[in-house]
């Protein structure tokens, strides 16, 4: 395997933790069943992890980025995979015949490049006859107008309909989605629901979807005495969305805080780490002084016993033995 890619804050890697692995995951999940038995194309397919999802119900899928250092990645984390393929290709210039793919899959492309016409352009030139896109974009109203979020890696966000404007000319006909992560109230049939899905994954294994929903919090039990009656129940899931989002709302306030008292708390440790370094050097410049200063008080404190002791008979008296013990200690051959 190739050594892991840097999370530079656009690109999705499996792992990253946060509401970003909810939608990158979700767009996959949702695509494979409609390429399912295809020959696909994944444009920007980044870190390959939705190309070898996709190909899991596709014939055979080829991931596509500008990026050599996620082509090469992919092609070491997905070896395995005997019908995927990577190759390094620029979106507006892709290298493949005309009408190759049944399909083709470009997730949050399009607002990464000027050439977005080309771009389409180009997903028309290899999409066979009868072909599908399914592609997706952030919806600059909601993305970045109402959030007032700016987004350095996006060179031109689009409004529904300037996106619509672009797919017309190149595709005559179009089914719309939306795509939002939120808090939900959700009601599903055990049985499996007739139109639609429900599954779930976790983030640690993302690419392994369980049907259904295992943890209900709540049964719903529609009873009869008549099959008849049960079986006109068309089974179908059922979600509910609050509006004003006040739980979502709630989770992001709290998710800001705790992320300035993180902020806070990395520039305090660091301020605390500066000042137990000087507090060290200051404790080591006291001690040094220290040291000095016990030299001197010792110094001084002999000094002024030799001058007491000068001020006595006896001192005076030894004077000449003591002067004559440094002359011999000076010239030793005199002892003699």
């Amino acid at each position: 395997m190739s050594d892991a890619l840097a999370f530079t804050g656009e690109r999705f890697i499996p792992g990253v933790p946060g509401e970003i692995w909810y939608e990158h995951w979700h767009r996959y999940h949702f695509a494979a069943p409609l390429v399912a038995g295809g020959n696909v194309l994944d444009i920007a397919c980044g870190a390959g992890y939705g190309s070898a999802l996709l190909a899991r119900r596709a014939l055979h899928v080829t991931g596509a980025d500008i990026s050599q250092e996620a082509v090469d990645h992919a092609r070491g984390r997905y070896a395995s995979l005997a019908n995927v393929e990577f190759r390094q290709a620029d979106c507006a210039h892709l290298p493949f015949g005309d009408a190759t793919f049944d399909a083709v899959v470009s997730f949050e492309t399009i607002e990464h490049i000027a050439a977005q016409e080309t771009f389409l352009d180009e997903v028309r030139r290899v999409l066979k006859p009868g072909g599908i896109v399914i592609l997706s974009c952030p919806n600059k109203v909601e993305y970045t107008d109402k959030r007032g979020v700016i987004n350095e890696f996006h060179v031109r966000e689009l409004y529904r309909d300037e996106l619509a404007v672009l797919i017309a000319p190149r595709f005559a006909h179009a089914a719309w989605y939306g795509q939002r992560p939120s808090f939900y109230s959700i009601v599903w049939p055990e049985q499996g629901a007739s139109q639609g899905e429900i599954f779930e994954v976790s983030e640690t294994t993302a690419d392994a979807p369980a049907a259904g929903h295992a943890r209900p919090v709540y049964f719903i039990v529609i009873a009869s005495e008549t099959a008849a009656s049960i079986a006109s129940v068309v089974p179908r899931v059922s979600v509910l969305a609050d509006r004003d989002e006040w739980m979502y709302r709630d989770y992001e306030k709290v998710t800001r805080s705790l992320d300035g008292a993180h902020r806070r708390g990395n520039a305090l440790a660091e301020q605390l780490s500066e000042l137990t370094t000087h507090h060290a050097e200051a404790v080591r410049q006291r001690d040094a002084l220290q040291t000095v200063l016990d030299a001197d008080r010792l110094r001084a404190s002999n000094e002024r016993q030799e001058i007491e002791q000068r001020d006595t008979m006896r001192w005076w008296l030894a004077l000449p033995f003591r002067r004559f013990r440094r002359m011999l200690r000076r010239n030793p051959g005199q002892q003699e």
